[in-house]
């Protein structure tokens, strides 16, 4: 008997499933946890050096060089702080007085003449005003450090170098300050307020100082808390331009003490991490007391 194939039977069919679009909570999640991570490692990595000066400053000599530098062996931290204080008569506090004064007054000064010529940029129409922009513009994408050896030429002619007016003028010109002046004055200071007092005539002088300065107070801020920060942590100028020990900032004199085991054999490693801890104090104060200007400042590009 011979079996014969069925043709007519059907093959089996699959059943094909359309993919559809991905759940948007599910990528919202996935997008979040990417987020989560990215952050957690960013954090990470800027808090891993604090950490490790914070457990190197409270250790001593010996613990400092044979101990895990990640965990405390000790706690010394108040002998390196009465140390700190009173070595060399205390000129760690002499530096300290000096930094706060460069950083303080000559970032305020800063900030009032950017918002001055952030005002007239953004407000004003004069022949040269696109020039001048440019010019400013041009000039805070170079380098400080390119401009130090024509400031100290200039301070040497005059004789300003080793004085506080070394420090003090040129932290008066902060072109980027400029900038983020103008841009704000543009977002925040309509034509029409300004209109408004001319008719009611107030001078240019009191519509600045009475109208304009205080709608900027939150750009001002911001503007200042930048240059603090970059005057406070400026390291070659200071390195350039000042020459007797009585005038250093806090950086350099941290540096001349770092250097002094090569030069005379004495090791002053445990001050020099102990002043790097207490020199993050004030900004960190800077920090804090200024939040509620610097957050609204930094969303000024997006919201603009």
């Amino acid at each position: 008997m011979v079996l014969t194939e069925d043709r007519t039977k059907k093959p089996p069919t699959r059943t094909v499933r359309r993919l559809g679009r991905p759940d948007r909570a599910a990528r919202s999640r996935g997008g979040q946890r990417f987020l989560l991570i990215g952050l957690l490692l960013a954090s990470v990595y800027s808090l891993f050096p604090v950490w490790w000066l914070i457990v190197a400053a409270t250790k001593d000599r010996t613990g400092l060089y044979q101990s895990n530098g990640l965990w405390f062996s000790g706690m010394h931290l108040w002998d390196n702080l009465q140390q700190l204080f009173t070595y060399d008569d205390g000129i760690f506090l002499r530096w300290t007085a000096n930094s706060l004064l460069y950083a303080g007054v000559g970032s305020l000064g800063g900030t009032l003449i950017a918002l001055a010529t952030g005002y007239g940029l953004a407000r004003f129409d004069f022949p040269g005003r696109r020039l001048v922009f440019a010019c400013v513009v041009g000039s805070f994408l170079i380098p400080i450090a390119l401009l130090t050896l024509p400031l100290y030429l200039m301070f040497s002619e005059i004789g300003l170098v080793d004085t506080p007016w070394a420090m003090l003028i040129p932290c008066l010109i902060n072109p980027f300050s400029v900038y983020l002046a103008k841009v704000y004055t543009e977002s925040a200071i309509p034509f029409e307020l300004l209109e408004a007092a001319r008719i009611d005539g107030a001078g240019e002088l009191r519509i600045f100082f009475s109208i304009v300065l205080r709608m900027m107070t939150t750009g001002g801020a911001t503007v200042f808390l930048l240059a603090f920060v970059n005057t406070w942590n400026a390291f070659f100028l200071p390195l350039t331009v000042l020459r007797g020990e009585e005038n250093w900032t806090l950086n350099l004199g941290l540096y001349n003490w770092s250097g002094k085991r090569l030069e005379s054999g004495v090791d002053l490693t445990s001050l020099v991490l102990t002043g790097a801890l207490m020199s993050i104090i004030p900004m960190a104060i800077m920090m804090v007391a200024m939040r509620r200007y610097w957050r609204t400042g930094v969303t000024l590009g997006a919201l603009k």
